[in-house]
């Protein structure tokens, strides 16, 4: 099995993923713009003493990493974690081991990685807020076996996009998730 470190060494820059986008990326560019880290968190002092490096499983076109990633960017931005980006459907041998529910390769998970490339953290793939507003929104769709299904699903991944790019509350809940997992 390959090590972190190996994939660690493979990702993609954090920046360079981001620049490459071809779906979401304002959406995580006006996100990560329009958050702000709270004041006087002492936690994020103790966050950058640790010198994480991230390792963050992702695919572009997802709306839960378009949420999450620009959060992270934040938190990076003043402790000085180095993040690296590695594409889900490129080696599915790192998702599985850390699939939802032990059969679903959800993304975003940032996998936070000490000096030895050692898994400290795993989070994702969303803030139990989140999960709870998206198990709420999807409660009511029909069968997939429905005629209606495709047409419904597009509503409520509209609906869930929607939440993603304007909800600040969200974007807190993500944020006191990963930093009090971290801390």
């Amino acid at each position: 099995m390959t090590k972190l470190v190996t994939y660690y060494e493979q990702a993609q820059p954090i920046k360079d993923y981001v620049n490459e986008m071809t779906t979401n990326k304002e959406q995580l560019l006006d996100i990560y713009n329009a958050f702000n880290l709270p004041k006087d968190d002492d936690r994020l002092d103790k966050i950058k003493n640790k010198n994480y490096k991230v390792l963050v499983i992702t695919e572009d076109w997802c709306g839960d990493a378009m949420m999450n990633i620009p959060i992270l960017l934040n938190i990076a931005d003043y402790t000085g974690m180095d993040i690296k980006a590695f594409h889900r459907d490129e080696d599915t041998d790192l998702i599985d081991q850390y699939l939802t529910n032990g059969t679903a390769r959800s993304i975003p998970i940032f996998v936070f990685l000490n000096d030895k490339h050692e898994q400290e953290h795993v989070w994702g793939p969303r803030a139990i807020t989140v999960q709870k507003f998206v198990e709420e929104t999807r409660k009511d769709l029909p069968s997939k076996d429905d005629s209606t299904y495709p047409e419904k699903e597009k509503d409520v991944h509209r609906i869930i996009h929607e939440q993603y790019q304007d909800n600040t509350q969200f974007w807190d809940d993500i944020y006191e998730s990963i930093v009090s997992l971290i801390a």
